[in-house]
């Protein structure tokens, strides 16, 4: 009698383990935002609306290097950090600029028109693509990326709310196949290292 009530337990502790186990892997994206997990699965697949007011599709950037970024404009530190590191990548790249395309998509629609977008990046660089749209394509865009973003609020920040987002760089190839991400924080120099061994 005894030994069935321990297996009983036994294997109610499996269960519940394995439920707490698949729970953890559905919400761990949103756990831990700046995590990247089904690798495989990331795909640059979007129809947004570009800083000139033009549509663009991934399939425009054939033949080259993407370098994708999701942030938004009012982003106090992370965004412009990152997007500096890319203008510099860019600018070490030398006459292999063509072969690599800075794309910044917003992840705050709603302020981040393409007016806004223009004048932003043009404090960078004249060679990153803004793109932008309807809340409903953002939301699309970012799961082919599989990128969290939500919206905070920030009393201080301007219209009283922020932004938290995955703030990685993702890396894809002139075929459109994603190849890796890279963290915040990562230097210019070593993501530059490594795009001039690739292309």
């Amino acid at each position: 009698m005894k030994l069935k009530y321990i297996t009983r337990i036994l294997w109610a502790a499996v269960a519940i383990s394995g439920i707490g186990l698949l729970a953890l892997t559905i919400m761990k994206p949103y756990l831990f935002p700046d995590k990247v997990i089904f690798q495989s699965a990331i795909t640059a697949d979007f129809e947004l609306t570009d800083q000139n007011g033009q549509i663009l599709r991934d399939e425009d950037f054939a033949d080259q290097w993407m370098l994708v970024f999701f942030g938004y404009t009012n982003c106090p530190d992370v965004c412009p950090t990152t997007i500096a590191e890319m203008a510099a990548v860019m600018d070490g790249l030398g006459d292999k600029q063509s072969m690599v395309q800075p794309i910044m998509i917003t992840i705050d629609p709603e302020r981040d028109t393409p007016g806004v977008l223009a004048e932003y990046l043009g404090f960078f660089s004249p060679g990153f693509v803004g793109l932008t749209g309807s809340p409903e394509q953002i939301a699309a865009t970012s799961k082919t990326f599989q990128i969290f973003y939500a919206k905070e609020t920030e009393p201080d920040a301007p219209d009283g709310y922020g932004m938290a987002h995955t703030s990685h760089i993702y890396l894809f190839g002139p075929d459109g196949k994603y190849i890796r991400f890279y963290r915040y924080g990562t230097t210019a120099e070593a993501i530059l290292k490594d795009l001039s061994n690739r292309i």
